[in-house]
């Protein structure tokens, strides 16, 4: 029986609150962005803020000859939560899947170094993001659901007036 991946959950968990966005980076080294998303030997995936970026997650495939399409759904699963991932190249039903999800493929050049990509997304996120950032970091600072401002309400009208 074969593994059908290996995920690693970086512990403990930085303060998230800090964190304005999460990123997955296609990888086979961990060092730089070089891997197909739909055959990607590895992902990792980073939260980034203003301030500081924190490893979150490195998950392994060790099956990359098997049918992309089946897999789709489960890569896709794996990056819950992710605003966007950088990949060498990415199949069209795997970009429609993925921003059916919300999360927008980044195609960089192979090669590049994901120190250097977590450098420039902060610098984004210091000056003014646009495009897929500046969705998401406006997205985050919405309020969560309708019962955190329900929640809101019902304090509000508890108070004194």
């Amino acid at each position: 029986m074969t593994a059908k991946k290996r995920k690693l959950h970086v512990e403990p968990r930085p303060d998230c609150s800090d964190l304005l966005v999460n990123v997955a980076f296609a990888t086979s080294d961990r060092h730089k962005v070089d891997q197909h998303f739909g055959s990607a030997k590895g992902m990792l995936i980073f939260g980034i803020g203003k301030s500081e970026w924190h490893l979150l997650e490195a998950i392994e495939y060790p099956d990359v000859h098997s049918d992309t399409h089946q897999k789709l759904p489960h890569r896709i699963r794996d990056l819950k939560g992710c605003a966007a991932v950088y990949c060498v190249a990415c199949g069209a039903s795997a970009v429609r899947q993925l921003l059916g999800e919300d999360i927008s493929p980044v195609k960089v050049d192979s090669g590049q170094d994901i120190h250097r990509l977590l450098s420039q997304l902060q610098a984004q996120l210091k000056a003014r993001p646009s495009g897929w950032l500046f969705r998401s970091v406006t997205k985050h600072k919405q309020p969560k659901s309708n019962e955190s401002a329900q929640n809101r309400l019902e304090d509000l009208m508890d108070e004194d007036w």
